[in-house]
């Protein structure tokens, strides 16, 4: 009988002790057996680390790391010093997988000779499901230099580390950035200039768990890595994929206008106005190069040049936006779908 190829699933653990389970029993009861869970307990204050030791102790596929707390990047890159699968998945803890979600992408990558496999994703909620149904395909293989073109613009190829399977020897020597928050975005383009065939799964497969927590209630100026990693991926496409600064500039701008709002709305966290001015500065400064890369976008260009008179005419703008949409003049944004 043919060897079938090992999957390491590394899956971080923090303060999750109410989701654990839910997490770790999708994955060992996956119908593709030939897997190692490899739980990472990132110094968890809870029983976590417990909780993954009598999983240890009830199946021999799981491996247990206690470390010192050193954030997700960090627990992450232990997890992949310790993988020895032909692939590696990533699983946040909070988490869960269809049960034939590693079968169906191992055999996909396979059939295919893809170096990276993505599935399709649930927004889960504790009441409901919401699906991205956009994109009806049933496959897309895309190359190399489509493959940036998407991931650059995040929405066939999302820049999430999670929902995908990896060869592992093409990312085992590329780390997550440690103390940033969306480590992700710091580390995918790094990741995709490596492959040749990027497969994507238009089937979910994976489930995104939100909680309740409100991104304006638990906003933080640690939030504003996100622009960080867009800045330093901007360098980089720059030095390889000079066709795509256009592209990443207008993701540079629709996420410096989102987090200057929201620093508006959370205006005691950023009392001398230190991170709006950053933010303004840097609209400013590359205004010419910001309104080449908008030009076919009527309303990126508007809220530009808005922004640029003062940023609170761009605030107005929307608002006036978002009342035509609540009484039916313009239509409602395409969003996510509810499937349950």
């Amino acid at each position: 009988m043919k060897k079938k190829e090992m999957v390491s699933i590394v899956v971080p653990i923090y303060k999750v002790e109410k989701y654990i389970h839910r997490c770790v029993d999708s994955i060992l009861h996956q119908t593709y057996s030939t897997i190692e869970v490899i739980l990472v307990d990132d110094g968890s204050p809870d029983n976590c680390g417990s909780i993954a030791e009598r999983y240890k102790e009830l199946d021999p596929r799981v491996k247990v790391i206690h470390k010192e707390n050193g954030g997700l990047s960090d627990a992450r890159n232990y997890g992949m010093q310790h993988a020895t699968g032909e692939f590696i998945v990533f699983v946040d803890s909070d988490d869960w997988l269809e049960e034939k979600m590693i079968e169906i992408m191992i055999t996909n990558s396979l059939d295919h000779k893809a170096d990276v496999v993505q599935s399709a994703f649930y927004y889960a909620y504790d009441d409901k499901l919401l699906l991205d149904k956009r994109y009806n395909d049933n496959l897309n293989n895309l190359d190399n230099k489509t493959l940036m073109y998407e991931l650059v613009k995040n929405e066939k190829v999302k820049n999430f580390a999670w929902g995908k399977l990896y060869k592992t020897k093409l990312i085992k020597d590329i780390p997550f950035k440690k103390g940033v928050l969306f480590e992700d975005v710091f580390w995918a383009h790094q990741v995709m200039q490596r492959v040749n065939n990027f497969l994507i799964l238009h089937q979910p497969l994976y489930y995104y768990y939100q909680r309740d927590d409100s991104i304006v209630a638990a906003y933080t100026p640690k939030n504003l890595d996100i622009i960080k990693g867009l800045k330093e991926r901007h360098e980089f496409l720059e030095k390889h994929y000079g066709e795509l600064t256009h592209e990443s500039y207008k993701g540079l701008l629709k996420m410096s206008l989102i987090h200057y709002n929201l620093l508006l709305l959370n205006k005691e966290k950023d009392r001398d106005r230190l991170h709006r001015k950053e933010i303004q500065s840097y609209i400013i400064d590359n205004y010419q190069q910001l309104k080449e890369a908008v030009e076919n976008e009527k309303q990126l260009r508007q809220q530009l040049y808005l922004f640029s008179l003062h940023p609170y005419l761009n605030v107005c703008f929307l608002g006036f936006k978002k009342g035509l949409r609540a009484i039916k003049i313009l239509p409602q944004p395409v969003g996510l779908t509810r499937v349950d």
